[in-house]
């Protein structure tokens, strides 16, 4: 059996249980409603085989842990909120951090837990089932675009429970016009610009706001795929996929070099993702 510790579905102000975050599953018929809107089960299955090879999520990964690594923040536990199966937790382990994570789907928080050693947790982004400033910084990929999550009440859940200067990580997709087969299928609504992610993000009382665009060398193959050739919209299939080794190796290679280059004071102006680090005052 893995180590897994289950943090909390015991909100703020509760004295019966003596760790800030550690209890029991939800279990409320509103869970199982939004359940039926939650990330197809074949979707986690593709995530956890893909994860630690794929270009995609390497890239990601990168650019979130250069984040935490860059303002550093109160030290502290870091929660990944929207773990899926653990990859990113498993990849911040180089920051000798304590780590947690949750998500929505409790057999996904059994995967992550096992294949990072972090303490997780099932539970819900609009509603966190932790103490206020439980933690010292937040991680959120890709979960504020889904159609279950509700961006200004799952941001006003970040910013209570992290500590004051605590540090925010998000990953957002960018541009509704990018809007495609494998959105339907993981269930996102709602695509970002770096504009509106800000003013969202400021809107939850977070401050030192930057939002960056990224995958932006990648952009115009973005676009063909998803808009000219269409090449998924035929048969409902996920981006998440094997690549050709060859292939993905040089997808990899230009993200790198984008990312050496942002590191050096690139910005760029467009791209297939937005990343928002910023300071909870």
């Amino acid at each position: 059996m893995s180590r897994l510790r289950i943090l909390g579905a015991m909100r703020a102000g509760s004295n019966t249980n003596p760790h800030p975050y550690r209890a029991r599953l939800p279990c409320s018929s509103l869970a199982a409603v939004r359940y039926t809107r939650a990330v197809e089960p074949a979707e986690y299955d593709l995530m956890d085989a893909a994860e630690e090879r794929m270009w995609w999520y390497r890239a990601l990964h990168a650019r979130v842990t250069d984040a935490l690594a860059r303002p550093p923040g109160p030290p502290g536990t870091v929660l990944d909120a929207g773990c899926g199966t653990g990859g990113l937790l498993r990849r911040m382990a180089v920051l000798g951090r304590p780590l947690a994570g949750l998500d929505f789907n409790p057999k996904a928080a059994l995967r992550a837990a096992a294949k990072s050693g972090a303490a997780t947790a099932a539970g819900d982004a609009n509603r966190l089932p932790f103490a206020p400033g439980a933690f010292a910084a937040l991680t959120s990929c890709d979960v504020l675009c889904h159609r279950a999550v509700d961006p200004p009440a799952a941001l006003a859940e970040f910013h209570r429970v992290l500590v004051p200067g605590g540090t925010l990580v998000l990953n957002l997709p960018a541009y509704d016009w990018l809007h495609s087969a494998h959105d339907a299928r993981v269930h996102n609504s709602r695509r970002f610009t770096a504009g509106g992610a800000r003013a969202l993000v400021a809107a939850a009382g977070f401050a030192a706001i930057e939002a960056r665009y990224w995958n932006a060398l990648l952009l115009p193959l973005m676009v063909l795929q998803r808009k000219v050739l269409k090449s998924d919209a035929a048969h409902d299939s996920s981006d998440v996929a094997p690549f050709p080794p060859w292939l993905d190796a040089t997808l990899h290679g230009v993200t790198a070099a984008e990312r050496a280059l942002a590191r050096l004071g690139l910005r760029y102006p467009a791209g297939g993702s937005i990343l928002v680090v910023a300071t909870r005052p």
